[in-house]
């Protein structure tokens, strides 16, 4: 009898399943951790990524036409800022007829505008300095003129045009 009692109990739960592990604190807050990690690295990276390669534009280089308003909007001796697809262009009405450049300054990309006053296109960033005739630098540091975009006035209706591309 009493080498029945020395033995060890039989295995009995063979057909019973285990409990699942359960998660402990430092379990739970290492997952918190590595998802806080995780989660800041995409909020880190994805405005990095965006920045490094560029969008693709469905109208560049489609050779469209914009629309940039019509004569009675630019009076002679003004100008006028548009947008062109993604990119800004300046509309002069000169004397030498409708004139359009691009609106991005050759020497830090800023936006310049049509400065009345002295007649001439101006950067505002460092005082850059464009020809409204030509496109051309006439003072400040920007290194190469305002690039020529094309340009077509509607003889009936006023309107102004310019062509992508």
């Amino acid at each position: 009898m009493e080498q029945e009692r020395l033995q060890a109990p039989s295995d009995d739960s063979a057909g019973v399943t285990p409990a699942p592990p359960v998660t402990t604190r430092r379990r739970f807050l290492r997952y918190l951790l590595g998802f806080s990690v995780v989660s800041t690295m995409a909020l880190v990276l994805t405005p990095v990524i965006a920045f490094l390669v560029p969008p693709k534009t469905g109208s560049a280089g489609t050779g469209g036409v914009v629309s940039a308003g019509t004569l009675a909007d630019i009076p002679l001796g003004q100008g006028k800022v548009v947008p062109m697809g993604s990119k800004p262009t300046i509309v002069l009405n000169t004397e030498q007829g409708v004139k359009a450049y691009s609106a991005i300054c050759t020497h830090l990309g800023c936006i310049v505008t049509f400065d009345g006053a002295n007649g001439t296109i101006a950067c505002p960033c460092h005082d850059g300095r464009f020809s409204p005739t030509t496109g051309a630098v006439v003072s400040g540091p920007p290194p190469a003129p305002l690039p020529v975009v094309e340009v077509s006035v509607d003889e009936e209706t006023g309107e102004i045009f310019l062509k992508e591309g």
